[in-house]
């Protein structure tokens, strides 16, 4: 049985291919393996990120790919073909971390009744959440449209959701306001969704062309495009969350506020042009904000699925929005993901989309 993989140059993100790869029959899987059909994926520039910190946080071994190249992880549905695990059934519906492939062979491990794990070996030096399954067949949340917002914005909401209790933690370290580039990406709105129903300022920094965008989404309560932000009033404290890994913008913001910038946490790398080596900057040093950690902290500190009731608890007041926030398009096919890689690659996705893909 032949699957199809969408593959990436690692040195140069802009060269892409399908290639065809043997999968093993489905009576020659390993004891307790599954072979699953992959059969819709969101992809957004958070992917992106994943295959610009491909080999520093490892996410090119999950699903190898041919020598220098490498396979971008992708969230999303895929079904259950074949099953060598008396626990799982054929025809079950999964959701969770895939490659961009037609296929997965799952060495499930840690089956439960709401989720399982890939034991494989090569998947092991990533955070654990990459490697969960949840089992979601005839769950109303996971079909339909309901579906694809879970794959286009459930794992960028749990960003949102970390980021936001990780600033009340801390009591936005005295700011007044918290500022979000790239405000038009879908982890900034709802990060700035959770932070405004916190009642604290949320300002939106985002390009002229998305600045109609930005206010309409309701939870900024100030819009200042990046060629204004020297226009800023310095007077309180702030805190910058930079999505966009712009060196230049996030040397501009601390210049201008200077000792009033009291948190600059760096989040994405929307940008990609990031400076490797920065000067001394005033106000607080820029760091980066590392989901796995919070995670580990609140589970610990919230006991069994704490984490998970609160997140549940957030996600509900902010899912109601996206009907209007988002418009989901739905391509099948080769060229399709190409097309959706490339434009996603290349900054030519309107913020009001959000593209689910399969080949």
């Amino acid at each position: 049985m032949q699957a199809t993989d969408f593959v990436v140059a690692r040195n140069d993100l802009q060269q892409c291919k399908v290639i065809e790869t043997q999968l093993p029959d489905a009576a020659a899987l390993p004891d307790e393996a599954l072979l699953v059909k992959v059969t819709r994926f969101a992809f957004t520039a958070n992917n992106i990120t994943y295959a610009v910190m491909g080999d520093a946080l490892k996410y090119w071994q999950l699903f190898p790919a041919p020598k220098d190249f490498g396979n971008i992880p992708v969230w999303g549905f895929g079904e259950v073909i074949a099953s060598k695990h008396p626990g799982v059934a054929k025809g079950e519906t999964l959701f969770g971390y895939f490659p961009m492939s037609t296929h997965l062979v799952i060495e499930a491990a840690d089956v439960s009744k709401r989720g399982l794990r890939d034991g494989a070996a090569h998947r092991q030096g990533v955070a654990p959440v990459y490697n969960v399954y949840a089992r979601v067949s005839g769950d109303p949340a996971f079909e339909g449209k309901q579906g694809d917002y879970q794959a286009l914005l459930r794992p960028l909401f749990m960003l949102s959701f970390l980021v936001d209790d990780f600033l009340a933690e801390n009591e936005f370290y005295g700011a007044k306001s918290v500022m979000l580039s790239s405000a038009s990406s879908k982890t900034a709105y709802g990060l700035a969704h959770l932070v405004h129903a916190r009642g604290t300022k949320v300002i939106g920094l985002t390009s002229a062309g998305n600045t109609e965008f930005v206010k309409s989404l309701g939870c900024y309560d100030d819009v200042v495009t990046y060629d204004r932000v020297n226009s800023m009033p310095t007077g309180q404290p702030v805190a910058y969350v930079d999505m966009a890994g712009n060196s230049s913008l996030r040397e501009q913001l601390h210049r201008h506020f200077g000792e009033q910038m009291k948190y600059s946490g760096r989040v994405g790398l929307t940008h990609r042009s990031t400076a490797a080596d920065e000067p001394e900057l005033p106000g607080a040093r820029p760091n980066w904000f590392f989901a796995p950690d919070q995670i580990r902290k609140r589970a610990k500190e919230w006991g069994p699925g704490g984490v998970d009731k609160r997140f549940g608890a957030a996600w509900s007041g902010f899912a109601p929005k996206l009907d209007q926030w988002m418009k989901v398009s739905e391509s099948h096919g080769p060229a399709a993901v190409q097309r959706g890689y490339l434009d996603t690659l290349n900054g030519r996705v309107p913020p009001d989309q959000g593209l689910i893909l399969s080949l």
